[in-house]
């Protein structure tokens, strides 16, 4: 496949899945500015707790962090496209993480009309973690 059939999302989507990567505070923010560079606005929030509980958190971690630092506005179509990515990527590892801590980081990158959501997580209990990424994608 042409990687220039689908230029935008897939901007959008290393964008999110680099920013979901990123270990420490100062490397997420400079990452964020780099991004900001190329027009891609973009924010990162942490999240944890029992999974099953941690659902709703994590959609709503996800709109409430993407409008407070502009990357949609508040509208029905940009905050349900980042809760519809979020959720898709949520459910991508459920059968990993039911019944387990979950904990990680929340990316959201946004170019154009195309918005990316990864998610990565550290799934287990104490010390014995399973590590997966969820990602959804969507236009508005």
């Amino acid at each position: 496949m042409n990687s220039n059939v689908f230029p935008s999302s897939k901007m959008t989507a290393s964008a999110a899945i680099r920013l979901s990567l990123t270990t420490e505070r100062t490397e997420e923010k400079l990452l964020i500015e780099e991004l900001l560079e190329k027009g891609i606005r973009a924010v990162a929030v942490d999240f944890g707790g029992d999974f099953i509980s941690s659902v709703a958190k994590i959609i709503e971690r996800a709109v409430v962090s993407a409008k407070r630092e502009n990357v949609i506005i508040t509208s029905h179509a940009e905050e349900g496209a980042v809760a519809g990515a979020t959720h898709e990527a949520v459910s991508q590892i459920m059968q990993k993480a039911i019944g387990l801590n979950v904990g990680g980081k929340i990316a959201i990158a946004r170019f154009e009309d195309h918005i990316s959501v990864s998610i990565f997580f550290g799934i287990g209990l104490l010390h014995l973690n399973e590590v997966a990424i969820g990602f959804g994608h969507r236009v508005v």
